[in-house]
């Protein structure tokens, strides 16, 4: 009776748990490794590329008539714009006596503007063309040695007056710019070529030079003029027995003859 009664409460109490939402203390968990008796098997190699080659590839979806414009519009609109570039950039080399190709290694717009601010105290602009109109223009002008330089983003900076050795210095500071080539005076120059051009004197300091010297030698003239005749006649003199080395031999040979 004992146990019965036990058993009776024990159910009553789970009973009453279970209505009220709460669980019971322990719970029996089962434990142990599952029985899996179906595994994928992989395919056969062949197979797989036999499924990739025959896999369904379906038509691109055409585009409705109208939604872009036609081809031959959209080159004649190039063209035009083409046109109107190169026009502009043949403009540039008419103008400027230095052209200098710089390629533009991913300058930010800081550093931009600030070069633009150096180079523009030494009265030298920056100028931006595509490469597809730039050799167009090159292939068919006197400067076609300079299109191969044109690869990849370049940039010009030209200036009206040849201002190589400002060019080379503000370059320095900047290593995002790579200088390439250079046109001064319609004469395709290298790098090493800008760096000898930017050693020469200016044109004034060369016509002093070229003054100073005429000027030594019209004064030496005077000087000598200058001096007595008689001198000058000695001079000559000299110079006249030193055209004619026979002149001693010709008295020699008449004495002869009259003995």
């Amino acid at each position: 009776m004992t146990f019965t009664n036990a058993k009776m409460a024990a159910t009553l109490f789970a009973k009453l748990l279970q209505k009220q939402g709460w669980l019971p203390l322990t719970q029996s968990v089962r434990h142990g490794s599952k029985a899996v008796t179906r595994h994928q098997k992989p395919l056969h190699f062949l197979k797989k590329k036999l499924l990739v080659v025959t896999r369904y590839i379906p038509p691109p979806r055409p585009l409705p008539p109208g939604a872009y414009p036609s081809e031959d519009q959209q080159t004649q609109q190039e063209n035009d714009f083409m046109r109107l570039q190169k026009k502009n950039l043949k403009k540039v080399f008419e103008d400027c006596r230095m052209i200098a190709v710089v390629q533009n290694n991913h300058c930010n717009a800081g550093d931009m503007l600030v070069l633009k601010n150096k180079l523009f105290k030494h009265s030298i602009s920056i100028k931006f063309f595509p490469n597809q109109v730039t050799r167009l223009f090159l292939n068919d002008s006197s400067y076609c040695n300079m299109a191969p330089l044109f690869i990849g983003p370049t940039a010009l900076f030209v200036s009206k007056e040849p201002k190589v050795k400002e060019l080379l210095s503000i370059l320095r500071a900047s290593p995002q710019m790579t200088l390439l080539a250079a046109c001064v005076d319609n004469t395709l120059l290298s790098v090493q070529g800008l760096v000898k051009y930017s050693k020469l004197p200016s044109m004034t300091m060369a016509q002093g030079e070229l003054v100073s010297v005429l000027t030594m030698l019209t004064s030496c003239t005077a000087s000598m003029l200058q001096r007595h005749p008689a001198h000058l006649s000695a001079l000559l003199q000299q110079y006249v027995k030193q055209q004619s080395p026979n002149s001693d031999a010709e008295p020699a040979a008449k004495a002869e003859e009259a003995t």
